[in-house]
């Protein structure tokens, strides 16, 4: 009994021995947080001035630069400098440049502002990555979705033309060629999203480029509101245009191949940063541009062919209908 009443006695002294050394521990805590605290605030001031006055360089020599660029233009035109000087010169200023605006550096340059397309589907919503790392995985992601949608787009309408004959007996139905159409305009919309997001980013993407994919997505657009008869005949600019569209694939991916290459010849040579995607120099893999030109060529032939020929048929035909009833 007496033993028991002694253990009983010391109990309540070891829960408070442990109350005590928990609240130590906590308060111990909260101190080392306070202090870890106030060291972050003094690094973040630190790093922000540092910041802000390597941002100030970095913003006069993109000043010095362009002027320099401007300088040595105006230059050459007078014939102050030979063309092998001028050429020399610019590819200097071309490599400062990729300095200036790819790795670390283009982090401390002021954000490109949104365009008019970003702000219509994103609104004011900030898509530049902070790190270097993450600009250049936003490029990746832009050549791989390039590289699956030519296998769709070549897919798509070869089996289209394949179930024609093989199961619609000669005639399309509406609705699978809508769904192509419905794709293509998908399709458009997202590159020319994916090549603003990297214009943000730093990328050197050529504008005319980017406003190809625009016109593209007006004509997928116009295209989608056509009226598909079922008679055979007047369904021959849809056959001609998936034939057009077949003869595109292919040549997207012979594109995507060769531009890839390019780049990276140029980015070897330290004439093109790691952000740029587009290039369309002459030079370079002569066995792909003997295939690509030609169908290059064909594929604008071809385009204009079905051009006229629809042009023709609203215009000299009768009951034509080319969109949908409302």
């Amino acid at each position: 009994m007496t033993s028991g009443c002694g253990n009983r006695g010391i109990e309540p002294k070891g829960g408070a021995e442990m109350e005590e050394s928990i609240e130590d521990r906590v308060a111990s805590l909260a101190k080392s947080c306070r202090s870890l605290k106030e060291a972050a605030s003094a690094h973040s001031s630190r790093w922000q001035h540092e910041a802000d006055t390597l941002s100030k360089q970095a913003i006069n020599h993109v000043s010095t630069l362009k002027k320099l660029q401007v300088d040595v233009g105006s230059a050459s035109e007078k014939d102050e400098i030979d063309q092998q000087t001028a050429d020399k010169l610019e590819e200097e200023l071309y490599r400062a440049r990729t300095m200036l605006y790819n790795g670390e550096v283009s982090s401390l340059l002021p954000a490109k502002a949104n365009g008019v397309f970003l702000r219509m589907l994103l609104g004011p919503t900030n898509v530049r990555a902070t790190l270097k790392d993450g600009r250049y995985k936003v490029k990746e992601e832009y050549n791989a979705y390039r590289d699956r949608t030519a296998l769709m787009f070549l897919a798509f309408p070869v089996i289209l033309l394949v179930l024609k004959n093989k199961i619609w007996n000669g005639c399309f139905p509406a609705l699978p060629v809508q769904v192509y159409q419905a794709w293509l305009l998908f399709f458009y919309t997202s590159l020319a999203l994916r090549e603003n997001i990297l214009r943000v980013n730093g990328s050197d993407i050529r504008p005319w480029w980017v406003y190809h994919h625009y016109c593209a997505m007006v004509m997928a657009l116009v295209s989608l509101t056509w009226g598909h008869p079922s008679c055979i005949r007047k369904q021959q600019g849809v056959q001609l245009f998936l034939g057009w569209a077949v003869m595109q694939g292919v040549a997207m991916l012979l594109q995507n191949r060769y531009q890839r290459r390019r780049l990276y010849t140029r980015i070897a040579l330290g004439k093109a940063g790691r952000m740029d995607v587009v290039w369309g120099e002459t030079a370079g893999v002569k066995g792909q541009l003997g295939i690509l030109y030609p169908l290059l060529f064909i594929l604008q032939g071809f385009q204009f062919f079905i051009g006229i020929l629809l042009l023709k048929t609203a215009i000299v035909e009768d009951k034509s209908e080319w969109q949908s009833p409302p």
